[in-house]
């Protein structure tokens, strides 16, 4: 398996990685057996890389999944919401506890939006730097939906890794467009910025577009990795075969025409958390009830996370 640099970190990954919040009781709600499977199964493809988070509460999934595993063979990303180092350490001891780990190989804030979102979070930042001079955490970093994000983490030498939404159509960029999003990329890129992409597929909504999403985010060479959600083995052997292997999986018919959605149960109580929780501006109140826009949502899943009866899931 060719492994790449992640920027000038010395952190080697695979150029595909596995998004997981695809099997958490936000999306798919696989059993965690079945979740470690696929991250296993995963692995033994040649994925050593893989993207979790605090809010996405699965930790207990690639604990079981990589069990065995020697922890020099796998890379682990995760972020958290933190804004201040008590926020920041309580985070970074859930991560190693839970995870059964001594380090945690990238961890990054969770959806910074701009320069001033970053100053505001840099307490939490400050936190996760001592820690990785202490060796708990080998690069740090942001995520991010916004080309302002990007912007923001450009201006601060200490952000090594960025993991920003990258996809054909610019699909769940709220403040620009695809060309937008790759010129503020590019220049990341020249200050040696690790960087993972996200949604190539828009959150699903380019599935019947797989191949040339795939191509388009891969000739980009911007991203040292592609993060994907995976939810079936057949998912894993085409995301493998289109990113790592640049071959068609004819699999890949089947699955493009699955089409996936999110769905509001009709005993919502209609609180409104949902929609004050969704960045893209799909998700509103009609006659006491949560309505969503399938053409702004980018079914990431993060509504349901608000969420208290889960009304709402991904499938």
């Amino acid at each position: 398996m060719k492994l790449v640099e992640l920027g000038n970190t010395g952190i080697m990954v695979s150029p595909m990685c596995f998004g997981s919040l695809t099997i958490t009781p936000f999306q798919s709600n696989l059993p965690v057996d079945e979740g470690a499977y696929l991250i296993r199964y995963a692995f033994e493809k040649g994925v050593n890389f893989i993207d979790t988070a605090q809010l996405y509460d699965n930790y207990e999934y690639l604990k079981k999944g990589y069990a065995g595993i020697s922890r020099d063979k796998y890379v682990i990303a995760t972020k958290t919401y933190a804004w201040n180092k008590e926020l920041a350490k309580e985070a970074l001891e859930e991560a190693l506890s839970r995870l059964g780990t001594d380090y945690i190989d990238v961890f990054l804030l969770h959806e910074q939006e701009s320069e001033f979102t970053i100053k505001g979070h840099y307490e939490a930042l400050e936190f996760l730097i001592k820690a990785k001079e202490k060796g708990y955490i080998r690069a740090v970093g942001l995520s991010t939906h916004r080309i302002s994000g990007v912007e923001g983490a450009n201006k601060f030498n200490e952000i090594e890794v960025l993991h920003p939404i990258l996809n054909k159509n610019g699909l769940g960029i709220p403040d620009g467009n695809a060309e937008d999003m790759i010129r503020v990329l590019k220049e990341a890129k020249s200050y040696n910025k690790g960087i993972y992409s996200m949604k190539p597929l828009g959150g699903g909504h380019l599935i019947p577009e797989v191949y040339d999403s795939i191509k388009f985010v891969k000739e980009l060479n911007l991203a040292d990795s592609i993060a994907i959600g995976c939810q079936s083995k057949d998912e894993i052997d085409c995301n493998v075969d289109l990113i790592i292997e640049d071959k068609y999986n004819e699999k890949l018919e089947k699955l493009s025409s699955r089409k996936r959605k999110l769905i509001i149960e009709d005993y919502c109580v209609g609180c409104g958390k949902c929609v004050k929780r969704c960045d893209q501006n799909a998700l509103y109140l009609e006659n006491n009830k949560a309505k969503v826009n399938p053409k702004k949502c980018v079914l990431c899943g993060y509504c349901a996370t608000v969420c208290e009866d889960f009304y709402i899931k991904v499938i």
